[in-house]
């Protein structure tokens, strides 16, 4: 007001603390888009349960971020590839061999593979399987893959 009642000297201030805020509100606005790139990265990373200390870290609106994003990643993949959908988090880097030798680090039950031959994951035992059937469980920690 008072600047509009002729004091000048103002109408630079006003300027400059009007620049201030915008450059503030761009640098807030990038910091949040690269924590929801990151959010969204840890998806792809750990599957669609986050760990207990990385959730930890995060605000109550990043979580629904996170879990709506993974509802509509789900929903796209069942929309693809037939009946049973298509796991676009599989095979992240494409695979030297289709098949890996794994150690099972846990006892886990017994585990079905395509054929129909199902395979008893006890703790210690060693396993040729197809990679892309156990990746999920390689990530959960219930096997290793045994690099030779």
């Amino acid at each position: 007001s008072e600047a509009k009642a002729g004091r000048a000297d103002l109408i630079f201030l006003i300027r400059f603390r009007h620049g201030c805020l915008l450059r503030n509100q761009r640098c807030i606005l990038a910091y949040l888009y690269d924590r929801l790139l990151r959010i969204r990265a840890l998806r792809w990373e750990y599957g669609s349960v986050l760990p207990s200390t990385v959730q930890f870290h995060m605000s109550a609106e990043e979580v629904e971020w996170f879990n709506r994003y993974k509802k509509s990643l789900a929903t796209y993949m069942r929309s693809v590839g037939g009946e049973e959908g298509l796991d676009l988090t599989q095979d992240m880097k494409p695979p030297k061999s289709l098949y890996i030798e794994v150690r099972c680090l846990r006892d886990y039950g017994e585990f079905e593979i395509d054929d129909g031959t199902t395979i008893l994951l006890k703790k210690n035992s060693q396993h040729f399987l197809p990679r892309w059937k156990c990746e999920q469980l390689i990530r959960q920690g219930v096997l290793e893959h045994i690099l030779s």
